[in-house]
């Protein structure tokens, strides 16, 4: 994800030398410096000596042994510390930063790889509108941001376009699967399942048009696509998805409550 962001603030004009990158594996240090052209050093203090804001994209298990070691110089700096590492709460995150360091979290997905990714954000009252304005910029180079009210409602971001993705492919999958076995060449079948996925979403996206209305534009009556959304329908695919995105929001809560209350 790290890699992500840095890649989307170089295209939209963050210039290379105000990006330095602390990372401890000597390969992923050389292919950073080499493809990108940004400073990567093993020496965290180094890569934040100068940073206004700093991004915690670690392992969530990491968090707490990586920035502990920082907080003299967080202290004294006093940057936006912006975390992507999944289910590490704001309280952890000030623990470890030290009093006072504005914190915002963020809740990025895949698609961010490619420019085309959906964030959920939140921070604290307390974080004033220049501090998330910054956060917001950084993520805006990977795709939409979205402000969320509540931490709480990031585990719901998670289920839903963190984990989004996920679902699109199973879907897109199993239509290429059912096609094949209709007769369909699987590799013509999955280009076309690939292509739907992607030109669904691109109009989606484009347009102003709610969900459902696009869904009508597309059915007929009496035609192919209402003969497969009432098979959809009569296999309870509503409930399914609600209890799938129920699932997923209970596990980050979950997991949130194992990794983001370290001390």
């Amino acid at each position: 994800m790290g890699r992500a962001l840095i890649g989307g603030l170089l295209r939209q004009g963050t210039r290379p030398e105000q990006i330095s990158v602390g990372e401890s594996v000597p390969a992923a240090r050389e292919s950073l410096s080499r493809e990108l052209g940004i400073s990567a050093t093993a020496d965290n203090r180094a890569a934040l000596a100068d940073a206004a804001i700093v991004v915690v994209a670690v392992k969530p298990q990491d968090t707490q042994s990586v920035l502990e070691p920082l907080r003299d110089l967080l202290q004294r700096n006093r940057p936006t510390v912006l975390s992507v590492a999944a289910g590490i709460r704001v309280s952890a995150l000030e623990t470890w930063c030290g009093s006072g360091i504005p914190v915002v979290r963020a809740m990025p997905n895949r698609p961010a790889l490619v420019g085309a990714g959906a964030t959920g954000l939140y921070a604290p009252t307390h974080v004033d509108a220049a501090h998330r304005a910054a956060a917001q910029h950084v993520m805006e180079a990977s795709g939409e941001v979205v402000w969320v009210p509540s931490e709480e409602a990031l585990d719901v971001v998670t289920a839903l376009s963190g984990s989004g993705p996920a679902y699109f492919f199973l879907l897109a999958e199993l239509m290429a699967d059912a096609a094949a076995q209709l007769g369909l060449e699987p590799q013509s079948a999955r280009r076309l399942a690939v292509a739907t996925l992607y030109g669904s979403g691109l109009l989606a996206h484009t347009s102003d048009v709610d969900l459902a209305r696009m869904r009508e534009q597309v059915t007929s009556k009496g035609g192919t696509t209402e003969a497969a959304l009432r098979a959809f329908t009569s296999a309870d695919l509503r409930g399914i998805v609600a209890r799938a995105l129920e699932s997923a929001t209970l596990r980050s809560r979950e997991l949130a409550s194992q990794f983001g209350n370290m001390r």
